[in-house]
């Protein structure tokens, strides 16, 4: 139950991190913990950086996903 939540929490909470660590070649885990010290020794200000990345891989996985339309043509 543990590693469900865990995985569910990594997937959809944390999948900018994850997203960067597989484009940069680097473990998610230390990005998040870069992550959290960049957010402390800047009152947080990272936190807006992420919800832009959140943001932008969703309307990246989206617009993949999206099927072509007769004005794609």
């Amino acid at each position: 139950m543990k590693d469900q939540f865990q995985s569910f929490l990594e997937k959809n909470a944390f999948g900018v991190c994850e997203w960067l660590g597989e484009k940069w070649g680097i473990k998610s885990s230390r990005i998040r913990m870069y992550f959290i010290y960049v957010s402390f020794l800047t009152f947080g200000s990272p936190v807006i950086i992420y919800f832009v990345l959140l943001f932008w891989i969703e309307q990246k996985d989206y617009l993949k996903s999206r099927k072509p339309t007769i004005w794609d043509f």
